[in-house]
């Protein structure tokens, strides 16, 4: 997952940070709450983890505003030493989905925010398959087919084609693209990345008279929509009994 930490204290950030990069993560580290904001202008996370008090504002306010915000969907935990339970109860009411309390271990860091993931992204460890309507992904061998038939994308394709699916209907900035996909900076990527969206729209069919639209967001990145019936991001894996449904 691609997490944003807001944590002003230099020792307890790179400790965080370790522990989640060692766990597969791609980690972005802010200790002011104005630079965590701007970056959620021109980029996407999939989990945000805020410290309370910070020097320029509080945790609470960037929660708000990523709320009201463009990040309204992204899951959020707060990791502060504020443990009275008014202090908890306050902060999950207001928007918060997770409360962890300084200091935390590690074993219990990775446990919380995998959970969180399992919960918010119906995303299953142990699923060797993802469907959506006609078209499967190949976990294991990295394949995918359309209404059956194999279809023959480049590891990067299917990488690509795997994270548009699992975030359907959410733009993804082209840094959030780049840095899952080809683990390197948008800024060299631009031409590279519009040429795989192109191949991809092109072999699975990702047009409107299929369903989908696979548009730019000017400026932003990209974001893959599904323009009638159930949301396969979540029905087409339940079908598949991959995951349950939420109500």
């Amino acid at each position: 997952m691609r997490i944003a930490l807001l944590e002003d204290d230099p020792v307890l950030a790179a400790s965080v940070l370790e522990t989640l990069t060692a766990a597969g993560h791609h980690c972005h580290h802010f200790d002011r709450g104005a630079a965590l904001v701007q970056a959620l202008r021109r980029e996407t996370f999939d989990l945000l983890i805020l410290d309370w008090q910070l020097p320029d504002m509080t945790g609470r306010e960037v929660l708000h505003w990523a709320r009201e915000g463009g990040a309204a969907r992204v899951p959020v935990i707060f990791l502060t030493s504020y443990g009275r339970e008014n202090d908890i109860t306050s902060i999950l009411n207001e928007g918060a989905d997770d409360y962890l309390v300084k200091p935390v271990s590690s074993p219990v860091l990775l446990a919380r925010v995998a959970a969180l993931m399992r919960r918010m992204y119906a995303i299953d460890p142990k699923a060797t398959k993802e469907v959506f309507d006609d078209i499967e992904f190949d976990l294991r061998a990295e394949q995918v087919l359309r209404k059956g038939e194999a279809v023959k994308l480049t590891q990067r394709e299917f990488k690509l084609a795997l994270l548009l699916f699992q975030h359907l209907g959410r733009p993804l900035s082209r840094a959030h693209i780049a840095e899952r996909v080809w683990r390197q900076p948008p800024d060299i990527l631009s031409r590279t990345m519009d040429t795989h969206v192109s191949t991809l729209r092109q072999k699975l069919g990702l047009r409107p008279e299929s369903g989908y639209r696979l548009a730019p967001v000017y400026g932003y990145g990209y974001r893959l929509e599904r323009l009638c019936g159930p949301d396969p991001s979540r029905e087409g894996r339940a079908q598949a009994g991959l995951v349950n449904l939420r109500p």
